[in-house]
């Protein structure tokens, strides 16, 4: 089979040039996925073994579409073993290497909600407020560090805050407690493998020479920890092909620098350049919108993508009162779509910048009979009696992760007080043992009751007879892990309870354990550690099913990679998206321009737009004005669907005399004049019909205060949180309040 024949011109040149390093600049929906198939696929049929080629994705969805893909393509289908995202493929290095940092090979990996865990217990260990500093703050700051491979030292000489200060004491600590409780967190499963290949250059030797070909997927989304670990590999063959989208650069937020692909000709001056122009994916129109906006971002490889795919219909965008209104027109539009094109619900996505607002949208949906699925709620795996569950078989693998062992020594209930917990803790930590041996010598601890020591000793002898188990290889994983399960007594808790909660939380239990059999069947010689490895990198999006009939909802960053017939942008507002506080700064801006674009091209047919003129984000409410994004789409594009006026002001009936009656001075004026004050040009969008974003309170209402008792509105200025009201009270005369802070009952 011509593999080549099957790409066009630019494609088949980037999946030709197989040697030195070389970088493909893809734009959306113009095969960046196609060409690394292709070019593994090829690299294969030239006789390169495939363990000599290492791919890497940034999620387990994409390597898997890939690894179907390649099989399809090679006729005599060969397994890819280094095919996966970072986190997995650097996971499985630093289990055969492992042992050369400290480490056993049995490491746990930590997910955000354990390394959180640690963090606290840290805190209280070394007396640091958690009031005073929010553990998450800590940990993000940590995070943060080790992507710029920041050492505790280091963090510790940048300090400019009691916050640094405390971030690198507990930095310090965090770092001493995950070796001893042999885990790595996300991040260490990049910066280990760097620690290890600069303090051992002979495993680097070994690595580099190991691996012919490294491809490396959304390239434009690594970060320097990432960029470092790339350049150290590549270093002896500069065998290195990088794919990406520079306009589709979104991960700022976790450290993903541009930089790295925008500088790629810097770090490799004799790479070549492909570009992939042409858009397999999205209508003219649509394209023609997107790059309308992403034009005006100044950080950018230049190209201009093209399509022979047809017009289309423009794009739609619609003004609504507020996000319940909102709500109720997405599930109008998409009934109508559904009738008019005869639509499954499943070509439906809705797009919105922050969690928070699918509320609303919900709300409209439910309301319709409107089956949906949302992407990134609830995690299964972040459930708590999954995580029990989960910690129960870490410890079975590590019987020295201490933050598993703690969440289960008194689950179900032992008779095991945080006092003898705090106890055992301290001993182990005076003594320099683990937790596991301090709790293994329990019968020489004193001032423990009868009932706690009998439950310890229950608990070790589980734990030891099938740590047992495990390491002798008597039982398979799935086998071990039910067994084990079912002697804790989880599940017979679980149904002794009887009540609705507890019987969901059997169910997901079965769920898991079954989860764990299929991973056998399909995974034949893997064990337990194996499976938790698996689990622990898992993202949201690698377990959504887009064959189920419902309607998507989903943030702009977790659409990446996916795409659409009809795609629902909501929350088009300035302060929401762009998504900022103040003057957005311009590399701020111009990522926030990305994920916009980056939503626009996930549209294959059709794509509406939707702000409102009134929205309560925090608990308070304000007026938003419509997204500078917006602004930027060429006006012959797109359909603007005001919302109706109310009656009697139809065909701008009502003058300003009227609404000023009506809404008061300072709410009217407040909002003509709001585009004056901003930095931005003259808008396509008007205010026209502000009378219908005007909240219940307004000149002239009557209201209570809890002090000052009641009184009625003079007049309304500012906006969001600097919203005041002037009042004058029957008793306590004129008073100016901030709307924030005054709790008004209106009467």
């Amino acid at each position: 089979m011509n593999l080549l024949q099957q790409l066009n011109v630019s494609q088949q040149d980037a999946v030709q040039a197989t040697t030195g390093p070389v970088m493909v600049v893809a734009g959306a929906g113009s095969g960046k996925t196609r060409v690394l198939t292709y070019r593994i696929a090829y690299l294969l049929q030239l006789g390169i073994p495939p363990a000599r080629i290492l791919a890497l994705t940034f999620t387990n969805k994409a390597a898997n579409e890939m690894k179907e893909r390649i099989n399809s393509l090679v006729q005599t289908p060969k397994a890819i073993p280094w095919m996966g995202t970072f986190h997995s493929i650097f996971a499985r290095i630093l289990r055969q290497e492992a042992q050369v940092l400290g480490y056993d090979r049995s490491y746990s990996i930590y997910d955000t909600d354990d390394a959180l865990s640690l963090v606290r217990t840290i805190m209280n260990d070394l007396n640091i407020s958690q009031q005073q500093f929010h553990p998450k703050a800590i940990l993000n700051t940590i995070s943060s560090a080790k992507n710029k491979l920041l050492t505790p030292d280091q963090l510790k000489k940048e300090a400019r805050s009691i916050f640094d200060e405390k971030t690198a004491a507990v930095y310090s600590e965090y770092i001493n407690r995950l070796q001893q409780n042999n885990a790595m967190d996300f991040d260490d499963l990049i910066v280990k493998p760097i620690i290890l290949f600069q303090k051992y250059p002979d495993v680097l030797e070994k690595w580099q020479s190991y691996f012919e070909y490294i491809l490396v997927d959304e390239y434009q989304d690594t970060n320097h920890a990432q960029y470092r670990l790339l350049n150290l590999l590549a270093k002896k063959r500069k065998n290195i092909c990088v794919v990406g989208d520079d306009a589709q650069s979104i991960y700022a937020f976790r450290g993903a620098d541009i930089r790295n692909i925008l500088d790629f000709e810097r770090d490799y001056p004799d790479c070549r350049i492909f570009r992939l122009e042409q858009n397999y994916r999205s209508t003219r129109l649509i394209l023609r919108a997107a790059d309308s906006v992403i034009k005006n971002n100044h950080q950018r490889i230049p190209k201009t993508l093209w399509t022979d795919n047809r017009e289309g219909e423009p794009l739609q965008i619609l003004g609504c009162i507020n996000e319940h209104e909102e709500g109720a027109r997405v599930a109008r539009l998409i009934q109508d779509e559904l009738q008019r094109s005869k639509r499954d619900f499943n070509h439906f996505v809705i797009l919105y910048r922050t969690n928070a607002q699918s509320r609303s949208i919900e709300d409209g949906l439910r309301k319709a009979g409107i089956p949906y699925t949302i992407v990134g709620g609830v995690e299964f795996y972040k459930r708590k009696e999954i995580k029990d569950v989960i910690a129960y078989l870490r410890v079975i693998v590590n019987p020295v992760d201490d933050e598993s062992l703690i969440r289960i020594v008194n689950f179900p209930p032992r008779g095991i007080g945080n006092t003898t917990i705090q106890r055992l803790r301290t001993i182990a930590r005076d003594t320099q043992i683990t937790l596991f041996d301090a709790l293994k010598q329990i019968d020489e601890i004193p001032r423990v009751n009868r009932k706690a020591r009998r439950g310890i000793q229950e608990l070790i002898s589980l734990i030891q007879k099938y740590r047992n188990l495990y390491e002798k290889e008597q039982m398979s994983a799935s086998e071990l892990a039910r067994s084990f399960i079912e002697e804790t007594g989880i599940l017979t808790l679980f149904k002794q309870e009887a009540l609705p909660e507890s019987i969901a939380r059997w169910e997901n239990v079965q769920e898991l354990l079954s989860a764990i059999t299929e991973y056998c069947q399909e995974n034949p010689g893997k064990n337990l550690a194996d499976f938790l490895e698996t689990v622990s990198l898992i993202a949201d999006v690698d377990k959504w099913n887009d064959s189920r009939n419902s309607v998507t909802l989903m943030t702009f960053h977790s659409a990446k990679g996916l795409e659409f017939p009809v795609v629902i942008m909501v929350g088009m507002e300035d302060g929401l998206f762009p998504l900022y506080n103040g003057n957005p700064e311009n590399d701020e801006l111009e990522e926030e321009r990305r994920l916009c674009y980056v939503g626009m091209t996930r549209a294959k047919e059709k794509l509406f737009m939707t702000y409102t003129r009134f929205r309560y984000r925090f608990g308070e409410g304000y007026y938003p004005t419509p997204s500078r994004f917006l602004d930027e789409i060429e006006p012959e594009l797109f359909i603007h669907q005001k919302q109706p006026a109310t009656a009697g002001w139809n065909n701008g009936a009502a003058t300003d005399e009227k609404r000023r009656a009506f809404l008061g001075a300072s709410s009217v004026d407040q909002i003509k004049n709001k585009r004056k004050k901003s930095q931005r040009p003259e808008s396509h969008f008007s205010y026209e019909d502000e009378s219908q974003v005007v909240p219940q309170l307004h000149t002239g209402s009557l209201v209570e205060h809890e002090e000052f008792g009641r009184g009625k509105v003079l007049s309304l200025s500012g906006r969001g949180d600097l919203m005041k009201a002037v009042v004058m009270f029957d008793s306590a005369g004129k008073k100016s309040l901030m709307l924030k802070f005054a709790r008004l009952k209106i009467l």
